[in-house]
This record gives C-alpha cells, sequence and structure tokens, in this order.
C-alpha cells in the first residue's frame, strides 16, 4: 500500500507541474527547480491556498524523491492547489482513471487478438487450394455422366490417389499444393494426363476425345452376328498379332489369357453374354490394340 501511495504522490507532482505551468515558465521536471523557479512556485501556492512550503521541505519532497509521505495536511494543501479536495479524493480519482485504462485496454486486446488470430490464420496457417473438373465428352459436348472416368491424382515421392468421378461427371479435390496433376482413363476415351495450377480457371470442363477401337469393339458385341464376317475383317485389323488379352473373372479372382484369334473368335460369336462385355483397359502401339483387359457383367 506504501508503493502505492508514493506512485499517487508522483502524479500528483506532475499534476502540480501542469498547474504551476500554466501561468509560469520553468522546467516540466520539478527536481531541476532552484531559486527564482521555487521562489515563484511558494507565491503561486501562497496564493490559491493561502499556505507555504520552506525550500527546505520543497527539496525533501520535490527535489529528491521521498521514502515516506508528507503529511496530510500537506498533501491536503498540494491538492488544493490543483483542484481537488483533498488527498483521498485525489487518490479515489486516480483508482477510478487507473480502472478505466484498464478497461479499456482490455477492450482493445480481445479485437487485438481476434486480428492477430485471423492474420495467422489467413497467412501462416497453410489452407488446401480446392480444385474441380469436369468432363465433356469430345463429340456430343455432354458432361459424361453414363461412364464413371478413373481419376489418378499423381504426387511426388507418394503413393498415387485414385478416384472416380461422381454422378455430374466431375470430382473435386484439396490439396496445399499450388498445382495438381493427374491421369483420366475410361474404357471408351483416350487416357490423357492433366496438369493444372491454382491461378487458372477453376471448376474447369476438359473435353475427352473418343477412343473409337474401344468403341468399336463394344458396337461389335453388341451388333448382329450375321454380319460376323465384316466384324472379323475390322478385328484383325484393329488388334495387333502379338497383343496380350485376358478376361478377368471378379467372383473368383480368376483370369483368362487369350490370343488375338481366340479372342476374335469369342467376340463375334452369337453369344448373348458378350453383350455385357466391359473393356478396364487397353494399350496401344502404332495405332494397333497390344494390350486389352475385359470381363463380362
Amino acid at each position: 500500500m506504501k508503493e502505492h501511495s508514493l506512485i499517487y504522490f508522483e502524479n500528483l507532482k506532475r499534476q502540480i507541474v501542469a498547474t504551476f505551468l500554466k501561468n509560469h515558465s520553468a522546467s516540466s521536471n520539478i527536481s531541476d527547480w532552484k531559486g527564482e523557479t521555487i521562489i515563484l512556485f511558494q507565491e503561486d501556492l501562497f496564493e490559491k491556498t493561502k499556505a507555504k512550503v520552506s525550500e527546505k521541505w520543497f527539496y525533501t519532497y520535490f527535489k529528491n524523491t521521498p521514502e515516506k509521505l508528507p503529511r496530510i495536511d500537506m498533501l491536503n494543501l498540494l491538492c488544493s492547489y490543483i483542484g481537488e479536495d483533498n488527498w483521498e479524493a485525489f487518490i479515489q480519482k486516480q483508482k477510478t482513471t487507473t480502472n478505466k485504462k484498464t478497461g479499456n485496454l482490455k477492450k482493445l486486446i480481445v479485437p487485438l487478438f481476434l486480428l492477430i488470430a485471423i492474420i495467422l490464420y489467413q497467412y501462416l496457417i497453410p489452407k488446401n487450394n480446392v480444385f474441380e473438373f469436369c468432363f465433356v465428352d469430345e463429340d456430343q459436348r455432354n458432361v459424361i455422366t453414363k461412364t464413371k472416368l478413373d481419376v489418378e491424382i499423381l504426387q511426388d515421392e507418394q503413393s498415387s490417389i485414385r478416384i472416380k468421378t461422381d454422378s455430374l461427371g466431375c470430382f473435386r479435390y484439396e490439396t496445399p499444393k499450388e498445382s495438381i496433376r493427374f491421369v483420366v482413363t475410361s474404357p471408351y476415351y483416350k487416357t490423357d494426363t492433366v496438369v493444372r495450377y491454382i491461378d487458372q480457371h477453376l471448376n474447369e470442363k476438359i473435353i475427352m476425345s473418343t477412343d473409337y477401337h474401344a468403341l468399336m469393339m463394344h458396337y461389335i458385341s453388341n451388333g448382329k452376328k450375321k454380319d460376323w464376317k465384316k466384324y472379323r475383317k475390322e478385328l484383325n485389323v484393329l488388334i495387333h498379332e502379338d497383343a496380350k488379352i485376358y478376361q478377368v473373372y471378379p467372383k473368383t479372382s480368376g483370369v483368362e489369357f487369350y490370343s488375338k484369334a481366340e479372342f476374335i473368335n469369342k467376340l463375334t460369336l452369337p453369344t448373348r453374354g458378350l453383350k455385357n462385355i466391359q473393356i478396364l483397359n487397353k494399350h496401344y502401339q502404332g495405332g494397333k490394340i497390344v494390350g486389352l483387359k475385359f470381363m463380362i457383367e
């Protein structure tokens, strides 16, 4: 409590200086006052309060830093000089001012903390970039929704991520990176590798070119078997002599291999089951199929 009282006394001294300087010229530091300035202060104090302080008292409490407060009557006298009722009233006013400053500081700290948090979130905490793509048939110019496309997102030094397009023919992917690189494949569309950066157009539509070779096999498997001679000629041109062809059996996890001739025979025989053929993967070389994987649903 003693330390607080001395702090209040220091505040009183500063207000005494401010009051004196309204009508006089002097240093703003009361400990620098001497000689004529001290006399002028004594006269100004007497004029306002009808009381004086001695030069010794001035040196003890104003020129030096006191270890204890002056008597209460002197404190009341000095408070009267600056326009306060008494020392107790001055202390209460100081406490009120301090509480207001503390309250204002707290009010300032809360929005300041929120502002810092927002800045940290926006600039220091990494946020994901959102990439979204939809795929459009090159010939029909419609979004591809009947067939789900396979999308393989390539990552540096990590395993790729495999997803499929949704019912709207699109896919969405979030990443902290500024770019995305992915391979899109489908039984009846040509495989394509796509690279995009976040500063380019979002929600982009990517044109997919039809794989006419694969589409032709689909038509042959569902065509009229009376045209089998025509189909065999077309398949013979389409498939390489050393093509590796195999059928997948999902329910048994089995695989059956076919030569070119065996596959052409299977595809052109009048069997209803081939109407449900589904091409899973294919590879080309020199414009001909050299690898083919399919299954019958």
